[in-house]
């Protein structure tokens, strides 16, 4: 059984080092933002290119791009695009996290079925040979306790990250959200006065 808890060791590595990657703050939530496209807004310079590009920028910024785009249809319009935009950009932001969670459930049952092989192993080697050594059934015992120790080992690490990434992604939700609202007040307290 240890070869399916290394894999599932090495997944984990693997999603942990991706979403450290993916997950980073500046790449989803550029500063300035905001103001940067409230400047090109009363500068009248959100295009069709310029909205590509912001579109393309961030997760913010697809979030924004989507809300700009629908904005001469309304602030309640808007905000929908901005929304269905937002479920969207999260379903991507938790990219892998559900991987991670079933890696940090599964490892320490796997774990445990090895540790159940090798006690099997161990009771069938004592009705075979009898209980002449008792060094050798504690040495076996030991033996099918790595798997165990094994699976916990990757699946405690995989479920604190798991619960980091989690954490952070509502956390950028949030603050996106925030975001995304003062650019819909902003346009449209504009447009009012």
């Amino acid at each position: 059984m240890m070869l399916p808890i290394v894999l599932c060791s090495i997944g984990a590595m693997g999603i942990i080092a991706e979403r450290f990657w993916s997950l980073r703050r500046k790449k989803i939530i550029p500063p300035e933002l905001v103001a940067q496209v409230w400047r090109l807004s009363r500068e009248k310079k959100l295009d069709d290119a310029t909205l590509r590009q912001l579109r393309n920028s961030s997760p913010l910024g697809c979030i924004l791009a989507a809300g700009l785009a629908n904005s001469h249809h309304g602030r309640k319009f808007m905000k929908e695009c901005i929304e269905e935009t937002g479920r969207r950009v999260v379903h991507d932001l938790e990219r892998f996290l559900n991987t991670l969670g079933t890696i940090a459930a599964v490892s320490p049952l796997l774990g445990l079925l090895g540790t159940v092989f090798g006690m099997i192993d161990i009771f069938a080697s004592l009705l075979q040979h009898g209980a002449g050594n008792p060094a050798v059934l504690a040495g076996g015992i030991s033996v099918a306790l790595i798997t165990t120790a094994s699976g916990l080992t990757v699946a405690i690490p995989s479920l604190v990250f798991h619960r980091y990434f989690e954490r952070l992604v509502d956390e950028y939700v949030v603050t996106m959200e925030e975001e995304a609202l003062k650019l819909v007040d902003m346009l449209h307290e504009d447009r009012t006065s």
